[in-house]
Parts: C-alpha cells; structure tokens; sequence
C-alpha cells in the first residue's frame, strides 16, 4: 500500500512538480491549495506525512500546524514544513509549532524525497517492513501471510488489504469511508456498509475460541485495531 502525502501548497508550478516526483518514488499524492482546506483534507483522509508552505491562503502553514496537532486524528502525523524563510528564528518558530522538518527553498527535489523517507522512517517504520506485527498478529508483506499466535490465519485480498492497514497504523480508529479509500481506491464506488460485511469476515477468521478481538468498533466513528483489554472477549461473527 502507497505511503499518502497530502502536499499544501499554493504554487501550481510546485504542486505539479511535487505530485510527479512524488508520485514516481512510489508515494500517493493527495493535494491542498490552502490552510483551511489542509486542516479538513487531513481530518477526512488521513496521510501519512504532510508536505506544508509556510505561507498559504486563509491560515498559514504555522496555524495549519498548530490546529493538526490539537487534533486527534492528525496529532502524530509527521510534518515538513516548505518555505521560503530561511532565518534561523523561522526556523525554530516552525519547529516549536510542531514540524517534524523544516525545508528551505529553493530545494532539490532528490533532497526532499530523502528528507521524506527519513522522517517516515522514523514516525512509521512499518512503512519500510516487510513484516508487520501487532500483539500475536503477525503479517509477511512478501510471502502474503498472516498468523496469529503462530495459528495460519487465511485473508481473501480485500480482508488482507484492510488488516494491512489497521496494522499499519495500530490504534488510529477510521471511518467506513476511510476504509473504503484504504481498501477499494478512492476511484471505485462501493457502498460503507459493505466495510461491516469485510470486517465481520476479518473478524471471523482472525478471532479464535478464546482469542481476544483486536478490532474496535467506535461507535459513530469506525473501526481500530486496538490492544485487547482483559476480558474483552473474541467476537467472531457469524
């Protein structure tokens, strides 16, 4: 599945460029053109990295920042900020509102994808696995198998592209429509009650006699694979 960066930039130019390079390192591109829209965009559609300007319509780059990591849902979610302002007082003002990284332009394009795996590497190093691993849970990215508690756990691709995500990202609860992007592409239309078909189907083969359900159901919210908690027992659906 393709690490999401959500570029916020209002120079056409640049996002075009952005989106190209980006895209032929392997990454999928989402894009925003100003503040307010950035701060809904990564609300609903969570990345996995932000590519952020300093200046912006409607809300800086700073106030972006600031208003993400109030939030729950974007609150870990690394951040690099782009800017023309270069001084070493810009700098620590962008870092001390919550940037992970801090880029000055112009840059090298080779520059900024290096500087982008290294901030990946080091808030989601389970973007750079093969091997997946969540409590007893363990999923082989290369060989597309799954086991819990050494147990062979048997996915169809659509159970095996949800669970990658869950596992990717432990914890974080995503709605049905989120689920529905992560699993199906944003380009295929396919009804949100049809992820509570796919996740009953996960649970039923991931969850056995006596086995704890890892999966949250958030009510009016989604789901999350979650630490289970003593007591809460296995639901395997029928």
């Amino acid at each position: 599945m393709k690490p999401h960066i959500l570029v916020v930039e209002d120079e056409t130019a640049l996002v075009t460029l952005l989106r190209y390079n980006l895209e032929r390192e392997g990454f999928r591109v989402t894009e925003s053109t100003d503040g307010e829209d950035a701060v809904i965009q990564a609300v609903e559609d969570v990345p996995d990295l932000i590519l952020l300007d300093w200046m912006l319509p409607q809300l800086s780059g700073i106030e972006v920042c600031r208003q993400l990591r109030r939030k729950t849902e974007t609150r870990a979610v690394p951040i690099i900020m782009l800017t023309a302002r270069g001084e070493e007082s810009d700098r620590i003002r962008g870092l001390d509102c919550g940037a992970d990284d801090y880029i000055t332009k112009p840059f090298s394009i080779a520059e900024l994808v290096a500087r982008v795996r290294t901030v990946l590497r080091r808030a989601r190093p389970a973007l750079q696995e093969e091997i997946l691993r969540y409590s007893d849970i363990v999923m082989d990215l290369a060989s597309h198998r799954v086991s819990r508690a050494e147990r062979p756990i048997h996915l169809g691709p659509t159970e095996f592209r949800l669970l990658r995500y869950f596992m990717e990202h432990p914890g974080r609860v995503f709605s049905r429509e989120q689920l529905l992007d992560a699993a199906w592409g944003r380009d295929v239309y396919v009804e949100p009650r049809t992820v509570d078909v796919h996740i009953r189907r996960l649970r039923k083969v991931l969850n056995g006699e006596g086995e704890l359900d890892v999966i949250r159901t958030v009510r009016a919210a989604g789901y999350a694979l979650d630490q289970p908690q003593s007591g809460d027992m296995a639901r395997a659906a029928s």
